[in-house]
């Protein structure tokens, strides 16, 4: 008797799901953008077509369908879509929020707190805001390869971050953090237009193998507060993010031999931060320790001599340290600690900070020193000891005698 109880207990508690939703009832959001329009929110949403995703043979449907509406606030903009959709808004399976680069300079948080706050909404979903553009010109393009333009746009960023470093993801709650933190400001990637977005909204743009409007990462933007200030350079995108901790693998490039280059594949990256006071002046010191393998070689060199992997080390080095430091003193000179410099004089020496918590902006700009170390180690040359470029350039030298 009492197997059989628990069986029918468990057929009772599980029968289904007590919230479930119908596809049929609700018009499922996979990018949300944000922009202004005369002091009101305006929302643009991407919602799926479901007919067109599900069905086995294609149409000259779009996958996705784009709406925009006006409100005082975020949710009543959403609430209002359901006077032109018509299936209520939902959230749970966004990929990403765009903020329109006018609308971030104004500020953003008056919508976090709505997205943040919001039980529906999951937090594994990304932010980004479209250079130059409207968030809404960015929801219009149709994107190629991916049926779905926000799995396409999520994909990028996740990519990008995994094995170039030119980008990092950002959600909700690491935007939070940094926004209501002292000791850290606040980056979020960035997106670019080419050409025409009008073009790009129509399926003859997904018709050429190359398409004339789409949408590509742009580096990121540095922000105080909750308003965006200015825009980073490549550079200075990859600096952050190496001292942030936030590289699994990139690529880099330095000089070699005779008017040639080499590729270093970057696979591991450690980097230390130390925070100290000597007298009243702050110091920061940036201990970076990265492990890498040859990659590509358009120069002459031999990579059976140690001494010459030695060099290479060494010219590696000094090319991060440099990029590092003028990276860091840009950055610098536009007042916004994207590094998390703050924070760790906050862990390290409280008393200090309370000291600077309140213009620790001008602190950060006007008076931290920091001191960078690299330590490069090459650990793999690749399955080929020589570069093709010696044999070349030996048929050449034979030639011309």
């Amino acid at each position: 008797m009492i197997p059989i109880s628990i069986i029918l207990f468990m057929i009772i508690i599980l029968s289904g799901c007590w919230d479930s939703k119908e596809l049929t009832d609700i018009s499922i959001v996979t990018i949300l953008g944000i922009d202004k329009e005369d002091d009101k929110y305006k929302v643009t949403v991407q919602i799926l077509n479901p007919g067109e995703i599900a069905g086995d043979t294609g149409t000259t449907q779009p996958a996705v369908n784009t709406y925009t509406e006006t409100g005082n606030t975020l949710i009543e903009a959403i609430r209002r879509l359901t006077s032109i959709a018509p299936r209520k808004i939902y959230l749970s399976h966004l990929r990403i929020v765009i903020f329109g680069e006018e609308f971030a300079r104004e500020g953003i948080g008056g919508v976090l707190d709505f997205l943040s706050r919001d039980h529906e909404m999951r937090t594994d979903f990304f932010f980004a805001v479209a250079k130059d553009y409207a968030a809404e010109d960015v929801l219009k393009i149709l994107t190629p390869l991916e049926q779905i333009p926000g799995n396409n746009i999520w994909g990028m960023i996740k990519t990008s971050e995994k094995i170039w470093a030119g980008v990092t993801s950002v959600n909700i709650d690491d935007l939070v953090s940094s926004i209501t933190s002292k000791g850290k400001e606040a980056s979020i990637t960035g997106l670019s237009i080419t050409d025409d977005p009008e073009v790009g909204s129509k399926l003859t743009n997904l018709e050429k193998s190359l398409p004339y409007t789409r949408i590509e990462t742009y580096n990121e933007s540095a922000f105080r507060n909750d308003k965006l200030v200015d825009w980073l350079t490549e550079a200075q995108t990859r600096t952050v993010n190496n001292i942030n901790g936030k590289v699994q693998s990139t690529v880099t490039t330095i000089p070699c031999g005779k008017n040639g280059d080499l590729s270093l594949e970057v696979f591991n990256t450690k980097v230390e931060k130390k925070a100290k006071v000597k007298g009243d002046t702050p110091k920061m010191e940036v201990n970076i320790r990265v492990e890498s393998n040859i990659a590509d070689v358009s120069c002459t060199v031999d990579l059976t001599d140690p001494n010459e992997i030695t060099k290479l080390e060494k010219k590696h080095e000094k090319d991060i340290e440099k990029t590092t430091r003028d990276s860091i003193k840009e950055i610098q000179e536009m007042g916004v600690d994207l590094f998390g410099f703050g924070e760790k004089f906050k862990m390290s020496n409280f008393k200090y900070w309370k000291t600077v918590e309140d213009e620790w902006d001008e602190v950060f700009s006007d008076q931290l020193e920091v001191d960078i170390n690299v330590d490069v180690q090459i650990r793999r040359t690749g399955t080929t000891n020589q570069s093709f470029f010696e044999e070349i350039e030996g048929n050449m030298d034979q030639e011309e005698e």
